[in-house]
């Protein structure tokens, strides 16, 4: 019997990790990646950017970190040469066709024939069609497969920067507005020469905008500030460890899970998420203590308005290495903050449009994420398809694995 035939799209670690999967079955994958290496989100990153959780808890269970890596939060660099010495090891760069640009995909088959009907993964009818446009070589082929894994990821690609009422966005200003993929993608030279000197605001406080924040405040000092523009506080953790005790034992674990209501839960499980909730607020209000205690959230009015379990629930926390350096740096006035629902732009910066005022910036940097599911709906031919993958502001997938209503 011939092997299957597998399309895996994206060379990250989901896509690395389906690769493996794929030829312990027997199958034979094909993965395509836009870019020159493997690595995912991790080829482009700003040059301070490290793992923010510890690395235990981030590695392949049968290919753990070389004991050489001693590091507990490892750097980009090293996150990469773990992931290619991976690849190598399992003897996948075979079946990763780099430079390979996936334009589309189509189904041809019976509408009908579903995940849901068949209960089968490989339908005993129907082909997948992908278009991949090899830029290396400028030829475009299309690939027969039986099977189709995405591996995108939503955190790159497409930049989600928001929309602006005419006259109010980055067409009047006369400095530069960049989102923070194009900053990532910069030599870290270029990008240090970019901010060098200059008055830079930073729009968004999640992992990206804090990094790009403190590598202008490093490069410029209060000479020339940055300022960090958000519009709501999220909790951070100062270590993996509250009051001793890794945070694990807390939310990463499975008793963890049943704190929590989840969508479609039964009855029972529904009453035991009831039933255990003065649990899971004990212990949020446990480690928010911790961290109240560590960092002078309250002083510079960093406190969240809501729990530390709902920013865990939304994966919106934010482990702060060095949180010391951090706030001298907003004390000497380097970088400072200020919170806005809402922005627009003038001639010489940005405003605050909740009391008009005037922030002046020569570069404004967009660290407000990416919009993953638009690049997942894009890449079918079949709108129905498209819509079943992002029909709502979240990917309405099962573990975001696997739609039924898709072959």
């Amino acid at each position: 019997m011939d092997k299957k035939q597998v399309a895996i799209i994206g060379a990250g670690i989901s896509g690395l990790l389906a690769c493996k999967h794929c030829i312990s079955k027997g199958f034979n994958p094909i993965v395509f990646d836009l870019e020159s290496d493997i690595g995912g989100v991790w080829l482009k990153t700003i040059k301070t950017t490290r793992l923010q959780a510890p690395k235990a808890l981030y590695q392949f269970t049968d290919f753990p970190w070389p004991e050489s890596v001693v590091d507990h939060f490892p750097t980009q660099q090293q996150m990469l040469e773990y992931l290619r010495s991976y690849a190598t090891h399992f003897d996948l760069m075979p079946h990763i066709k780099l430079q390979s640009r996936v334009k589309a995909i189509s189904y041809d088959g019976p509408a009908s024939q579903t995940w849901n009907s068949t209960g089968e993964s490989f339908p005993s009818e129907g082909k997948w069609n992908v278009t991949v446009n090899h830029t290396r070589t400028a030829t475009t082929q299309v690939y027969i497969v039986d099977f189709v894994i995405l591996c995108l990821g939503r955190f790159k690609d497409v930049p989600n920067i928001p929309e602006f009422p005419a006259g109010k966005g980055p067409e009047v200003f006369r400095g530069k507005a960049i989102h923070s993929m194009e900053y990532a993608a910069m030599d870290h030279d270029k990008a240090a020469a970019l901010v060098k000197g200059k008055k830079v605001v930073v729009v968004g406080f999640g992992k990206t905008g804090l990094d790009i924040a403190r590598e202008c405040s490093s490069a410029n000092g209060p000479e020339h500030p940055c300022t960090i523009v958000y519009r709501r506080d999220h909790w951070k953790l100062p270590d993996w460890a509250p009051w001793g005790i890794p945070l694990t034992y807390f939310y990463l674990n499975r008793f963890s899970e049943l704190l929590v209501h989840k969508p479609g839960e039964g009855f029972l499980l529904s009453l035991l998420a009831t039933l255990l909730s003065p649990l899971r607020w004990g212990i949020s209000k446990f480690v928010e203590s911790y961290i109240k205690g560590k960092l002078p959230l309250a002083k510079f009015d960093m406190v969240p308005q809501h729990s530390l379990s709902k920013d865990v629930r939304s994966c919106m926390i934010l482990y702060m290495p060095d949180p010391d350096n951090f706030f001298d740096e907003v004390e000497k006035k380097s970088i400072n903050l200020k919170k806005s629902k809402s922005i627009s732009f003038y001639e010489n910066g940005i405003c605050i449009d909740e009391d008009n005022t005037q922030i002046e910036a020569e570069i404004v940097i967009f660290a407000t994420g990416f919009k993953g599911e638009e690049k997942l709906k894009d890449i079918f031919e079949s709108s129905r398809f498209g819509h079943f993958i992002a029909g709502s502001p979240r990917v309405p997938l099962y573990r975001e694995c696997i739609h039924p209503q898709i072959p």
